[in-house]
């Protein structure tokens, strides 16, 4: 649904193609899943009859910038094209696991409704109703332990990742709990290049209207700028 609307901020050539997780909208009686593995093979099924059609990058935030580099990881295994580049926002490096967090997804109850509290980015009215809470927190709590067994992966086969061929773009939120080092760290991911971009606001400031528009100026101008480079254009 977030990304359902990116279609009137970008030019008409390029298509926006939200994926819909298990859990989630019309899936939601699906279960969780219960590793990165599982969810990036999920969206692989989906998506795969329309990679061969035009070239196409990946967008993911917070658990969705794990999720697109694990797919785009998975496909060079693959018959399918690769993408022609990645954006990934609110996420730090694959390989970094922050020893100063708590697991979140072994917290008690209360403990974790506290934490997503401070992330923000849940509407209010989710924790003034239980029975919302009742459906929320359970897929928070496994979207949790789905990143944090993908990280905790990377780190542990660090010297085993090969970085992917195609450039990346991290766009961050100044307010953001997300280290430096984090952030730089996902240059070691690619052969090619990655820009960083900083913005107003925490962990979701592509919520906020300005900051959003602003995200997709970038990646219209990347997008536009690189298929340029890739398709032979007739005299």
């Amino acid at each position: 649904m977030v990304y359902s609307n990116w279609k009137d901020d970008l030019e008409k050539s390029i298509l926006v193609y939200p994926v819909e997780l298990a859990g989630r909208g019309r899936r939601i009686v699906e279960p969780f899943y219960q590793s990165m593995d599982e969810a990036a093979e999920d969206v692989i099924r989906m998506i795969k009859y329309d990679l061969a059609d035009v070239p196409y990058a990946f967008f993911g935030h917070s658990l969705g910038a794990g999720l697109a580099y694990h797919v785009a990881q998975k496909l060079r295994t693959k018959v399918y094209p690769q993408p022609i580049y990645l954006f990934f926002s609110g996420r730090g490096a694959p390989h970094i696991l922050r020893q100063d967090k708590p697991i979140y997804h072994t917290l008690p109850e209360d403990e974790f409704r506290e934490k997503v509290m401070e992330l923000g980015g849940t509407p209010e009215e989710f924790f003034q109703h239980p029975e919302l809470l009742e459906i929320l927190l359970p897929l928070l709590r496994a979207d949790f332990k789905v990143s944090w067994l993908f990280t905790k992966y990377y780190s542990d086969n660090f010297d085993r990742i090969k970085p992917l061929d195609c450039n990346f773009t991290v766009f961050i939120g100044k307010e953001d709990d997300i280290k430096p080092g984090q952030i730089e760290g996902w240059k070691v991911h690619t052969s090619q290049t990655c820009n960083i971009h900083t913005f107003e606001g925490g962990h979701f400031f592509l919520n906020h209207e300005k900051e959003k528009k602003k995200m997709l100026e970038i990646v219209n101008d990347t997008l536009l700028k690189t298929a340029s480079r890739r398709i032979p254009i007739s005299a």
